[in-house]
């Protein structure tokens, strides 16, 4: 999480705004890439200008978890299941940890990128339906 910068964030989500407020350096262009909590336990997964909100589900049953991310077995403590909403009759699932931070260290940029096209990918078809 520390390798983006709200500047960062602004450039890639309100590019128009960060040109107004940090001017047209260098750095406007690199893509932002990455998972971040927001509020009431949800995630929000960024890849270049697309979003997609990732939605807790409440914890049930004690057997381990394993991670979509960074395919790491965890206890059920220490993952959560989220649901992600495609289109309207479609849903996809994932199995998190909840320490992302972390998480993204194991995964790198290419599990970023690779649960990015996967979730991504689904989204963007639903909205095409």
């Amino acid at each position: 999480m520390s390798d983006h910068s709200e500047r960062d964030l602004l450039r890639e989500l309100f590019p128009e705004t960060a040109r107004e407020l940090f001017g047209s350096g260098a750095g406007a262009t690199v893509p932002t890439l990455g998972l971040y909590p927001v509020a009431d336990g949800r995630m929000a997964l960024v890849s270049g200008g697309h979003l997609s909100e990732l939605e807790p589900l409440e914890q049930k049953g004690t057997k381990a978890a394993h991670c979509d991310l960074c395919h790491v077995t965890r206890s059920r403590s220490e993952a959560g299941v989220f649901r992600v909403r495609a289109t309207e009759r479609t849903t996809l699932y994932l199995t998190l940890c909840l320490n992302t931070e972390h998480c993204q260290r194991r995964a790198g940029k290419q599990g970023l990128e690779a649960l990015a096209e996967r979730v991504l990918s689904r989204v963007a078809v639903g909205r095409e339906e």
